[in-house]
């Protein structure tokens, strides 16, 4: 698919289906909210992990890409992974962050509709379903959430349920609450100046 750009981001969707192109190098920092694991493919970022402890967020890692070859390599990635905590600290970043995105057909449709939804905005697993044009395809949207690799990137933490209440995030349910006021708070500050 053709490279998309967005704020930061520059989404990069592979052929659906199609494996990350390794070795897959990464790096774990510390952000305000949480420790975050940065991992690099050739082509791009390729995840983005939220967690408390590095060796969870490694073993998440080896569990998403689990016949790719993955490296520690902290020095070569303190950029990105600086970009990175940069964006989720103070949604800033240095330059554009290029992402490296899998996934099958449907869930790539996803993530491209989750990614025009606005910070400080929020919308339900049945609107995202709507706009794909299958309303009844709820419950497969929330399952491309649950797959989303790319946390923050791809903003699957603005997605809640029909009456506004806040259910699974991949990353902790109090982390998505926290940065959905977050982000209502950037928002609501940006009027008020």
């Amino acid at each position: 698919m053709k490279p998309r750009s967005v704020s930061m981001f520059k989404y990069d969707f592979r052929a659906p289906g199609s494996q990350v192109e390794g070795p897959i190098r990464f790096a774990v920092g510390q952000a305000a909210l949480c420790e975050v694991l940065v991992a690099r493919s050739r082509r791009g970022i390729c995840a983005i992990f939220l967690g408390e402890e590095a060796r969870a967020l490694s073993d998440q890692l080896t569990a998403a890409f689990p016949n790719i070859e993955l490296q520690p390599d902290q020095p070569s990635l303190r950029h990105e992974l600086g970009q990175i905590i940069g964006f989720i600290d103070q949604d800033a970043s240095q330059g554009v962050i290029n992402l490296d995105i899998g996934g099958t057909a449907f869930q790539q449709k996803v993530w491209q509709v989750l990614c025009g939804i606005p910070a400080g905005k929020i919308r339900s697993y049945s609107d995202v379903a709507r706009d794909l044009g299958v309303p009844e395809a709820v419950r497969a949207v929330a399952g491309a959430c649950a797959a989303n690799v790319l946390a923050i990137a791809i903003p699957c933490h603005r997605v809640v349920r029909r009456d506004g209440s806040i259910s699974g995030y991949r990353w902790g349910v109090e982390r998505k609450r926290t940065l959905l006021a977050k982000e209502a708070g950037k928002v609501a500050a940006g009027f008020a100046a």
